[in-house]
């Protein structure tokens, strides 16, 4: 799992003593690249350096650590069939016993990585908005659910980031270059209004809109109507979560379209790196 600020602040107030399990060095295929961690507790764990018996015997010593009183210890570990994990890499681990400093270093470093995950915009908080923005929020990414519908945002999931926004194009000018943007509000003037201000940016990593084919033709000509260049649509994802599958529930949406944005993520990371 991927650690929140806020998540790891919790589990740190919750136990008073713990260790820093973090990835160091790795050669060869590996589960997690260097730089992952997790902290272990006595019976508790957050994070993740790529589960299997590497995590295990990680997880194992850690808490040998703990009931031993030690301070330090490191891990170089195999990953062949004689622990049953057969990426064929070496995974060298450092564990660290958490004191305030150490507690301190791990909070800068969970700031850090949440500041760094891409922004999701989903605008619309529906039947489907809501799915979505519960599927999103298992991923290390920051997505926000909007919508201009007091009563609306007043039902969105717990756990689930929200806005109640009046001009919701706002948002879209405000994002960061690479972000994700998913329009599926109640009204299709409001949808065009914020997928040709996601599209003009030129730099979204995902522009995707529900509706169907007739909303896309209509979507065209609306751009031609106003004004805009009518090839932006080029760039548009509609209908969203692809039409191979039939099943229109709003969780199975949610789940194609959280995929879609997955993919569409990395590789306009890949391009611009």
């Amino acid at each position: 799992m991927s650690v929140t600020p806020q998540q790891l602040r919790d589990f740190l107030n919750a136990y008073e003593e713990a260790v820093a399990v973090e990835v160091t060095e790795v050669k060869g295929s590996t589960p997690r690249e260097a730089g992952a961690w997790m902290v272990v507790a006595a019976d508790k764990t957050i994070g993740t350096i790529g589960g299997g018996q590497l995590e295990f015997r990680a997880i194992d010593r850690a808490r040998a650590m703990l009931g031993q009183k030690e301070q330090v210890a490191a891990l170089d570990i195999p990953l062949g069939p004689e622990i049953g994990q057969c990426c064929g890499g070496m995974v060298s681990i450092a564990l660290t016993l958490i004191d305030a400093e150490r507690a301190q270093m791990l909070r800068v470093k969970a700031e850090r990585e949440y500041m760094a995950r891409t922004h999701v915009y989903v605008f619309g908080a529906g039947h489907v908005g809501n799915a979505l923005g519960q599927a999103l929020a298992h991923l290390p990414l920051r997505t926000l659910l909007a919508d201009n519908r007091a009563e609306e945002i007043a039902k969105v999931p717990p756990g689930v980031e929200k806005a109640h926004v009046a001009v919701q194009e706002g948002l879209v000018r405000d994002a960061p270059v690479g972000s994700a943007f998913v329009v599926m509000t109640h009204d299709h003037g409001l949808d065009f209004l914020i997928a040709a201000e996601a599209l003009s940016r030129g730099d979204a990593a995902y522009v995707g809109m529900i509706g169907s084919k007739t909303k896309r033709a209509t979507f065209k000509s609306w751009l031609t109507d106003m004004g805009f260049d009518a090839r932006l649509i080029d760039k548009l994802v509609l209908p969203i979560g692809g039409a191979d599958v039939k099943d229109k529930r709003p969780e199975i949406i949610a789940a194609l379209t959280a995929a879609e944005i997955v993919r569409a993520i990395d590789g306009f990371g890949t391009k611009h790196k």
